[in-house]
């Protein structure tokens, strides 16, 4: 595996690890035409991997199993941050937050740093392909993102635009030219409201008696078995609609020369999920189906993240890789064998996503144990509270109530409290305890793997150039958004966060 920890990839290492999978790098000119094959990106909202290919017992998602069967699926794959905006920049710049500058919420005047951020858009339109988004993009300044085609812009929270609009928009696009393209197609399913049906869709609903809550969450109650049975009808609805989509790509002749990745964009709205740094906000469903160059049915167990999306696709397209991506092309992993080379961490961070839910937390974990730094030691994390104090002004209905949490077992109770009041370290062993229930922070035995860990995330975070690195961005950062928890500031269209200056000039310096 590699200790490369740099924001940079040399392009040694890269030959080094192409090599080792036996893949070669082909550059492409400017003026070539484009040498890879079409690449398809489909995107859900808010769903860890609740699949049925990935183990779980209550979903109904025929259509990604079937992806996953025909491709490879990643069984440690993850998220950079765990809230939409953050999460799409990383895998449409292949940067993570910090480097890229989108740490909160698009719909709360968080940006990018620079407009001119290269990203899967510009770069594979740059290398001739034909770019198109279908859905929401979420992320500031829009004008970054050079599509050629757009189609169905919103959210679609409300789920007004049924399954079938997207795939139609997708087979406009598949129909409009035989140049080779990229396409992400981008679902409102499982983000809440959980809309149990719509539109007919999903065709036969699940209901509370068909489901438990997500084992994650702790607490079982009768509402809480509604609510999760409709985030399953999501997701169900969600597989209804990937398999509109994956007919209208084979309708169009094209199924056999395209790359297609499907993810989540991070993990599920319940407590410790969405907005958190547990692994269930930030491990997603992720699967790769590219007839030909990844064996059907591989099972990978490496550390994969979402920044490996963009090095992929450029490999994948034959154009030149930056070294400024911290990524690996995922290439290396689709066949059957080890790679010579590997990545040994995986990293997650939160600012909570806006005013209202500030936290500051950053995450390391390798293939065993995961370390959570959080850098506001002693004070209330916002973002849990919006999930267990139903006085909090922006509770979510999959939250918990007092009497639910006064069922909790003391276990479950006690990482509960830590969740709201997180101690300066938390440090989990997901092998024996992958929900992480017990915190070994303070476990005299465990007293090398933490140090170990905390030197590979300072590493990390002095070779990205993390401004929270500094104590007066965080001091900075942390009473703006305290500042303006009245969220005035979404009335100003003059309205510019303190940070989209403070953190490139501190990144310059270093």
């Amino acid at each position: 595996m590699t200790k490369r920890l740099a924001n940079r990839f040399p392009s040694a290492v890269l030959a080094l690890i192409l090599a080792g999978a036996g893949i070669s790098a082909k550059p492409a000119s400017a003026e070539a035409s484009p040498a890879g094959p079409n690449i398809l990106l489909i995107v859900s909202e808010d769903n860890g991997p609740e699949l049925g290919c990935y183990g779980d017992p209550f979903a109904q998602t025929p259509n990604l199993d079937r992806l996953a069967a025909q491709g490879v699926r990643f069984e440690n794959a993850s998220v950079t941050y765990s809230v939409c905006s953050p999460s799409r920049s990383s895998f449409l710049t292949g940067l993570y937050t910090h480097q890229n500058g989108q740490i909160g919420l698009a719909t709360h005047r968080f940006a990018m740093y620079d407009e001119d951020t290269p990203n899967i858009a510009s770069l594979l339109k740059a290398d001739g392909y034909r770019t198109g988004l279908v859905g929401k993009l979420h992320v500031n300044p829009e004008s970054a993102f050079p599509f050629d085609f757009r189609r169905i812009p919103g959210a679609n929270f409300d789920r007004a635009n049924p399954m079938e609009e997207y795939a139609e928009a997708a087979a406009e696009f598949f129909e409009a030219s035989d140049e080779p393209f990229f396409l992400s197609v981008n679902y409102p399913d499982a983000h809440l409201p959980f809309v149990r049906r719509k539109f007919g869709r999903p065709s036969e609903p699940v209901e509370a008696e068909d489901v438990r809550p997500l084992p994650w969450v702790g607490v079982d109650s009768e509402r809480l078995r509604q609510v999760t049975a409709d985030y399953y009808n999501c997701m169900n609805r969600l597989d209804e609609g990937v398999g509109l989509l994956l007919d209208e790509l084979e309708k169009a002749g094209k199924s056999d020369d395209t790359l297609v990745i499907y993810i989540g964009d991070h993990g599920a709205q319940f407590p410790r999920g969405k907005g958190s740094v547990y692994e269930a906000g930030l491990r997603i469903p992720f699967i790769v189906r590219w007839k030909g160059e990844a064996d059907p049915g591989l099972v990978r167990d490496e550390l994969v993240s979402t920044v490996d999306i963009l090095p992929t696709a450029l490999m994948a397209a034959g154009a030149d890789v930056p070294d400024s991506l911290p990524g690996l092309p995922l290439q290396a992993l689709l066949r059957e064998g080890e790679p010579e080379s590997w990545r040994r961490y995986a990293f997650g961070f939160t600012t909570g996503s806006f005013p209202g839910n500030l936290c500051l937390r950053r995450s390391i974990r390798d293939e065993r144990y995961k370390l959570i730094l959080n850098l506001l030691p002693g004070t209330e994390n916002l973002s849990a509270a919006s999930y267990l104090d139903p006085s909090h002004r922006f509770f979510v209905v999959p939250g918990l109530l007092p009497e639910e949490r006064a069922t909790a077992s003391a276990e479950v109770s006690a990482a509960l409290d830590r969740y709201l009041n997180p101690p300066e370290i938390e440090l989990y062993d997901l092998r024996q305890d992958p929900h992480e229930w017990n915190n070994l922070a303070d476990d005299a035995g465990m007293a090398e793997i933490r140090e170990r860990l905390l030197a590979a995330l300072a590493d990390f975070r002095r070779e990205t150039r993390d401004p929270f690195l500094d104590p007066e961005n965080v001091e900075s950062f942390a009473d703006e958004q305290l500042a303006n928890r009245d969220l005035g500031y979404r009335r100003d269209e003059n309205f510019r966060w303190d940070y989209l200056s403070r953190f490139p000039k501190w990144r310059e310096s270093q």
